[in-house]
């Protein structure tokens, strides 16, 4: 078993309190670092584990876990725990995982979950869209299409989405998270495999001439941020604005997002200021 045969693989470092008194780890924490490592594997599949359960109105128990030692993990060494997607039976859903220090695999094993009905809780088949979604994953398939279009269209999808980021989360008053320039504004919306709506962004055209387009309310649900979703709906709109002929885009970072939007290639602006009681930074690039 090869690090190279794992499209995911999640990172972590030893901690002192996972090392027992041979002074490697604990045999029992591995368990908790696949447990850990699944949680991110839905995430990485832009799968909000308790909305898709709801959405499929299923529930999901392990059946059985199996792991095999093979040499030990040290405080402080750096491993990953890789995931796979493996088989699907009558209702069982089976994983592999594998603990890796750099390419050297220490711990293997697998996990057989249980499909079960919400309110039943008998088992009953997995739904075929979660299947095939776990199996695109394993293929290297994108996880999220996004869509770009207007508000009558995309609305009432992105409105939940940014209510529940800047209204709820950041406690931005209703009354200026939303504005007129929505009816305007060219949006984009991230869905997942199952059609969930998962991220959302908006595009606005320069406030006059030589003045650059603006890229902003975006918003990632919170369960999906590090599934690179953001990603997605930031090119969505950069592309659009590069149809549509917009010289160069600007947008105002929060100053926890400045690194996101630097790798993607925008460059500081100006001065932070502050907007709506958060730190901003304009940031700008050419489509």
């Amino acid at each position: 078993m090869k690090r190279s045969e794992f499209r995911f693989a999640d990172p972590l470092r030893v901690r002192w309190a996972e090392v027992d008194m041979q002074k490697v780890v604990f045999n029992g924490h591995y368990l908790m670092y696949v447990d850990t490592a699944m949680g991110n594997w839905w995430r990485a599949l832009a799968l909000p584990y308790e909305a898709t359960l709801e959405a499929l109105a299923g529930d999901l128990f392990v059946r059985k876990s199996t792991l095999e030692y093979l040499a030990p993990a040290r405080y402080d060494d750096a491993l990953e725990v890789g995931i796979r997607f493996e088989s699907a039976g009558t209702s069982s859903l089976r994983f592999v995982a594998a603990v890796f220090r750099g390419e050297e695999l220490l711990v293997h094993g697998e996990i057989v979950y249980v499909w079960t009905d919400a309110v039943t809780k008998r088992p009953r088949p997995a739904p075929p869209a979660l299947v095939d979604a776990f199996r695109a994953h394993a293929a290297g398939e994108p996880m999220v299409t996004v869509t770009v279009g207007d508000w009558a269209a995309l609305g009432a999808e992105a409105q939940a989405i940014r209510t529940a980021v800047f209204v709820d989360e950041q406690k931005v008053p209703l009354a200026l998270e939303r504005d007129a320039a929505d009816l305007t504004a060219v949006h984009a919306l991230a869905r997942n495999r199952l059609g969930l709506a998962v991220g959302t962004g908006r595009l606005l055209a320069g406030e006059g001439p030589g003045e650059p387009a603006r890229i902003g309310r975006m918003a990632v649900s919170r369960a999906m941020r590090g599934a690179r979703v953001g990603n997605a709906l930031l090119e969505a709109l950069m592309a659009a604005a590069g149809r549509r002929g917009d010289a160069e885009v600007m947008l105002h970072a929060q100053v926890s997002a400045i690194g996101f939007y630097r790798r993607a290639g925008f460059l500081a602006h100006g001065e932070p200021f502050e907007e709506a009681g958060i730190v901003h930074q304009e940031m700008r690039r050419k489509p």
